[in-house]
């Protein structure tokens, strides 16, 4: 199993050559999409959280290439405008709500603000998040770690999607897109509380799927591996590990969007569910000591500046 973290796809596609590589994390190697190309998009309102830096203003700015309006959520609103701005500049139109999704009263002031404003949305991709890397024999007197963690990766997502849903309905189509993580897909250590949250959401994901895709409501989960975002950029034994950076990572919302697929992954990831499902005990016992020796390394060169 530790070797699935060695092989890197050229492409999101199993049947292809695979790339030894010192690291799992898909980096340089997919380039982010043509947004042009996908016509799809075009005329599409799509509400991101998140989407005042990182992964969720790139999307953004991809998306509104492609034709898109995008309605922009986050608590930074600074940030915010700027993201406005710079879809302004490619010829896009965004929105700005400025809002802090863990305060019920905001969201739900938000929400009815986004409602009466626009007429018809068509895709919300809950992107905002929080990650918490800390070994749980540290986090025993804790508990707020994974409060915090469930309360924006889990709570004010769904929250915000049941209030969409009725809208989603009476359009008769709409598409929600869950932002996750590969870590979820294989036995990954450190990160207990981000990983039980987002676990939360992709079950919340296949319910809603079976309960309402045959009315017209997509749903997409986007398993990323690690990507260098500012959020990522917290944690400093990371600073010398090989990332997707947040372009290539924006990328793949813009995928879902255009596609709606169930999931979209890497084939690495993929692989490693499908083994984690059939044989958890030797998976989690093959895997334990490579991610020792890979926190290791990282901490080694570190050091080393």
């Amino acid at each position: 199993m530790a070797l699935f973290y060695f092989l890197l796809p050229v492409q999101r596609c199993p049947a292809i050559e695979f790339l030894p590589i010192r690291s799992f994390v898909m980096a340089d190697l997919i380039p982010p999409p043509l947004p042009d190309l996908f016509m799809s998009i075009a005329g599409k309102t799509i509400l991101i959280t998140g989407s005042s830096s990182g992964i969720g203003a790139q999307a953004a700015l991809q998306l509104a290439r492609a034709g898109a309006t995008l309605l922009l959520v986050a608590r930074r609103e600074d940030e915010l405008r700027q993201v406005q701005r710079d879809i302004a500049t490619v010829g896009g139109r965004a929105f700005i709500y400025p809002c802090d999704l863990t305060n019920a009263a905001e969201l739900d002031a938000c929400v009815t603000r986004l409602l009466d404003e626009h007429p018809r949305i068509d895709v919300l991709v809950n992107n905002a998040a929080r990650s918490i890397r800390r070994p749980i024999l540290e986090a025993l007197d804790r508990l707020h770690d994974y409060e915090r963690t469930m309360q924006i990766n889990f709570v004010a997502a769904v929250n915000l999607t049941l209030k969409l849903i009725p809208r989603f309905l009476e359009q008769g189509s709409g598409q929600v897109v869950n932002i996750s993580t590969m870590s979820t897909q294989v036995p990954i250590p450190l990160f207990s509380a981000y990983l039980a949250s987002k676990s939360a959401l992709e079950s919340f994901s296949r319910s809603l799927a079976v309960e309402l895709g045959d009315r017209g409501i997509a749903v997409t989960t986007v398993y990323f591996p690690m990507v260098r975002t500012e959020m990522s950029g917290k944690t400093a034994i990371y600073k010398n590990m090989r990332m997707m950076n947040a372009e290539q990572a924006a990328g793949w919302i813009v995928e879902a969007v255009d596609k709606r697929p169930a999931r979209v992954s890497s084939p690495v990831g993929a692989l490693g569910s499908v083994l984690l499902s059939a044989l958890p005990g030797p998976v989690i016992e093959l895997t334990r000591p490579f991610f020792r020796r890979m926190d290791q390394k990282l901490a080694s060169k570190l050091k080393k500046g």
